[in-house]
């Protein structure tokens, strides 16, 4: 990556899952560049696949894969509609939802931010304690942590 990346490059990554802290990460970015010209924000969600012995049968799986989407599908077109009324131009605004098998959530959000070649990725962070952190981990701890060649926000 060069630094001509990062001079000019307008697109950021905002990261959301279904919680507040990924509501006030959209809002966060809109309060701050609702209006400004030439940002393309990309709002993505992870749905991480389950397991292959997680269902009985693969209807089941379907049917939860469905329904998890349709859920993230509306969560993301809300947000969107919060960027437009900051000032966005809706064709500056991409929703994704995917459906991945990764290791952990924040590996497939670093790996779709390398893919988009996003200058900047935008987490909110949902506040669990160190002990919590410790054991799970933390999607935004990861993320700072492992990302390169970019700018890092942490909305609290």
């Amino acid at each position: 990556m060069t630094n001509e990346r990062l001079l000019f490059n307008k697109n950021i990554l905002v990261a959301v899952d279904e919680s507040e802290s990924g509501r006030r990460a959209v809002s966060y970015v809109g309060q701050i560049l609702g209006g400004m010209t030439g940002f393309k924000i990309i709002i993505l969600n992870v749905i991480h696949e389950p397991d292959e012995d997680y269902f009985q049968e693969s209807l089941e799986k379907e049917a939860w894969l469905a329904q998890h989407k349709l859920k993230a599908d509306a969560m993301l077109n809300d947000h969107r509609q919060l960027l437009i009324k900051e000032g966005f131009e809706p064709n500056n605004i991409v929703v994704r939802s995917i459906i991945l098998d990764c290791p952990s959530i924040a590996d497939c959000i670093l790996t779709e931010l390398e893919k988009m070649g996003c200058s900047t990725i935008v987490v909110g962070r949902k506040g669990v304690s160190r002990k919590e952190e410790f054991l799970f981990g933390s999607v935004s701890n990861k993320i700072i942590h492992h990302a390169h060649d970019c700018t890092v926000w942490v909305v609290e």
